[in-house]
């Protein structure tokens, strides 16, 4: 029987990935689900009929370098919805904010 290592983490220069969550702080990375593109939009209702439009928007994703705007959960926590900006070559966290600032607002 062949044994699987464990999954690594994201490291910056041998430092595991954290995000800073504006409820909670500071925080490692496998509190955080990773939500996917946040600069993917939705198509309008016009082409909305058009099934290769939804299969644009659907399946294909750029791979980008360098900076990055990405939704992610901190589903390990707060559960809150955040938008973060960072480096996907480096892994370095740029910004990092509510996806819905009203959401405590109305707690």
């Amino acid at each position: 029987m062949k044994v699987e290592q464990a999954p690594r983490l994201a490291t910056i220069e041998g430092i595991a990935m954290r995000i800073k969550c504006p409820w909670c702080g500071d925080r490692p990375l496998d509190e955080f689900s990773y939500s996917g593109d946040a600069t993917v939009r939705r198509p309008d209702e016009a082409s909305a009929a058009d099934p290769a439009v939804w299969q644009d928007y659907v399946y294909l994703r750029d791979n980008p370098t360098g900076r990055h705007i990405e939704y992610w959960q901190h589903a390990g926590g707060c559960r809150s919805w955040l938008i973060v900006e960072r480096n996907i070559t480096t892994h370095e966290i740029h910004t990092v904010s509510l996806a819905n600032p009203q959401q405590r607002e109305s707690e």
